[in-house]
């Protein structure tokens, strides 16, 4: 594998691509427990909207790493769970999570210190949009 897979393979660009997304990740840490209404889900994370949650949803059900259940007896219950795929993502969010606990201060004191100095521009790398807040 050359040294820039990261930025070479598709496949790696859609892994990060899939953990980027704002709600991506705690919509599958939050089903992490077993199967959640999409109610459930929304008390359980807080702040996100009834839309927001589907869109996710969806997302995720199209990339197979959640599984959206229908209730027979009553098909507007609905229930989502974690996939196999999805349950192989549950490691990396929490070693993500890890390191935002462990570094999250530093990364806060630069955003601060970023604002406060906001007059002065970054450094331009054409290969990236800066378009977009992260």
């Amino acid at each position: 594998m050359p040294t820039d897979a990261f930025l070479a393979d598709c496949r790696a660009r859609l892994a990060f691509d899939l953990l980027s997304n704002t709600w991506n990740a705690v919509v599958l840490w939050a089903l992490r427990d077993g199967p959640s209404r999409p109610v459930e889900l929304r008390e359980r994370i807080g702040g996100i909207s009834s839309k927001v949650l589907t869109e996710t949803l969806r997302r995720l059900q199209f990339n197979g790493l959640v599984d959206r259940q229908a209730d027979p007896a009553a098909p507007s219950r609905v229930e989502y769970q974690l996939t196999a795929l999805g349950r192989t993502l549950l490691a990396p969010i929490d070693a993500v999570g890890a390191w935002a606990f462990e570094h999250g201060d530093e990364v806060m004191a630069a955003q601060e210190a970023g604002a406060e100095g906001a007059s002065a521009a970054p450094p331009s790398d054409p290969t990236c949009r800066t378009d977009q807040q992260p």
